[in-house]
């Protein structure tokens, strides 16, 4: 496709993206979303056959583009965007934070007919559900919810259900996903007071405390556990033991979207009165599932709280969930997917799935180690175990670039650097349903498009791929079931791998 055609047709659309960002920067959002406004002069490689076009037909093509916008005003667009038919041979290879890797049996699980969620039957895949959500968020005492959605949603819920309007909230942002939960608050009507963090950092515990001091009417502190945009995981028992300090009876609210299931997370222990996740991250389905736990403290808010709420009402929800059922069609073959998820979590035993996570962090770090490469992250007690957010080496000027180049050259998706980190950072996700191997492989790649762009002059070919293998034979336990056919030569002496933090 020319870039004459390929600047036609995305112009309108970059008109009207950058229209909304003004909008939304109006609305007192401080970080603006990317700017597209690049796409207008960026082009892509042109096929063999394309190329064999004239001039003269892509500026016609261009100027039919361009006349068809300015002519339909007010119409619905036509969405136009450049060619990808081509499978190459092999498999994608996902590595984002989200959404992730989905197991064969799960999809199988969800592959079936249309079925009634209204006969009597469908109140076990309902109870089944529900008590898998509980054995995730690690509580005997909270109500969880499955509501169609994601995490945003997911978010709505715990607001709309618990507070009122022009309630005080604190809350942190030291990325793109707290800053869009600021976002929705402050556009739900509550008064938020923002502590803003470098991207990197982690929540401030001594600063929370003080804040709470000064402002003892907070109705809730909301704390993102482990913000993706930046490989962060926040210390929620350090933020608890903060609000105790200050002898705060707020509501403590956690977004554990990319965290549950993959960290450490402890809603009844911790003292957490509102957790939401969301289907497509840890516990590898496809979007589509907004998953809440309220507290005892949190249900109690309800009949106080006077923000709307009609999808997300808990009081709905409370009222059909009794008796096996739901307000509204449930996202059936999700339901049954995500029960066989939990099977497969339950089966692994969740703290060894958390320790599988913990050392495959651990195992990329020690590449990027081997790599000269500096995560963003700050301090090594906010390592995520979901995911690893490198910063750029000086050879890579915008790692939106590099992204683009893995999937194109590799066949391989990473994580893009959002917002404030746009450009500066790239990400390697490696939580959900995965192994070494797998990861190996995601290093390997990453290795192979870092010297493409020139860099790792000084590094020695294989250097992140081998200290990453280094780290997994060390760790590796045979896999249950198999360890009985053969004997482990990495076990000397009657003496058992190291563990993840050894």
């Amino acid at each position: 496709m020319s870039s004459v055609l390929y600047t036609a047709m995305w112009r309108p659309l970059v008109n009207n993206f950058n229209a909304l960002l003004t909008s939304v920067a109006a609305n007192n959002c401080r970080y603006h979303f990317p700017s597209v406004a690049a796409l207008s002069t960026r082009t892509f490689a042109s096929s063999s056959a394309s190329s064999s076009s004239s001039a003269s037909s892509s500026s016609s093509a261009a100027s039919a583009a361009a006349a068809s916008s300015s002519s339909s005003a007010g119409a619905a667009s036509e969405y136009l965007c450049p060619e990808f038919s081509y499978t190459p041979p092999g498999k994608h290879h996902l590595f984002v934070p989200g959404p992730t890797n989905i197991p064969d049996s799960v999809q199988r699980e969800m592959h079936r007919a249309s079925l009634n969620h209204r006969d009597p039957f469908f109140k076990t895949v309902t109870y089944q559900a529900l008590n898998d959500v509980k054995y995730l968020f690690k509580t005997h005492q909270g109500q969880p919810y499955v509501f169609p959605g994601t995490g945003t949603g997911a978010w709505e819920a715990g607001f709309t259900n618990t507070l009122s309007a022009g309630d005080k909230v604190i809350m942190f942002r030291y990325g793109q996903f707290s800053h869009l939960w600021v976002d929705m608050a402050q556009r739900l009507g509550l008064n938020v007071i923002c502590l803003e963090e470098p991207w990197g950092n982690g929540a401030d515990e001594v600063k929370l405390e003080q804040i709470l001091k000064e402002h003892p009417d907070t109705k809730a502190v909301c704390v993102v556990h482990n913000e993706t945009t930046t490989g962060v995981t926040s210390d929620l028992p350090a933020c608890r033991a903060a609000m105790d300090r200050a002898g705060s009876d707020a509501l403590l609210m956690v977004d554990g979207v990319s965290s549950i299931g993959a960290c450490e997370f402890k809603m009844d222990e911790w003292g957490v009165d509102i957790a939401v996740t969301g289907s497509q991250k840890a516990l590898s389905l496809p979007t589509g599932l907004a998953l809440v736990c309220a507290s005892p403290k949190a249900k109690s808010k309800l009949a106080s709280s006077n923000l709307k709420k009609v999808y997300y009402s808990f009081e709905d929800m409370d009222k059909f969930n009794a008796v096996g059922g739901f307000p509204y069609t449930p996202s059936i073959p999700l339901l049954y997917g995500l029960i066989e998820a939990m099977r497969l979590i339950k089966e692994e035993g969740l703290d060894n799935v958390i320790a599988r996570h913990a050392r495959f962090a651990e195992g990329t770090r020690a590449a990027a180690k081997a790599w000269g490469l500096e995560t963003l992250c700050t301090q090594p007690r906010w390592h995520s175990n979901s995911l690893t957010v490198l910063k750029a080496p000086p050879e890579i000027t915008d790692t939106s670039d590099f992204v683009t180049y893995m999937y194109c050259k590799y066949n391989v998706s990473l994580g893009l650097g959002l917002s404030e980190v746009q450009g500066k950072v790239f990400r390697i996700g490696h939580l959900g349903s995965m192994d070494e191997v797998s990861l190996l492989g995601a290093i390997a790649a990453t290795e192979m498009g870092l010297r493409d762009y020139g860099a790792l002059k000084n590094v020695s070919n294989g250097a992140g791929v081998g200290a990453a293998l280094d780290y997994f034979r060390r760790t590796a336990r045979m896999i249950p079931t198999r360890d009985h056919v053969v004997h482990d030569p990495m076990i000397q002496d009657n003496q058992t791998p190291m563990t993840a933090s050894g």
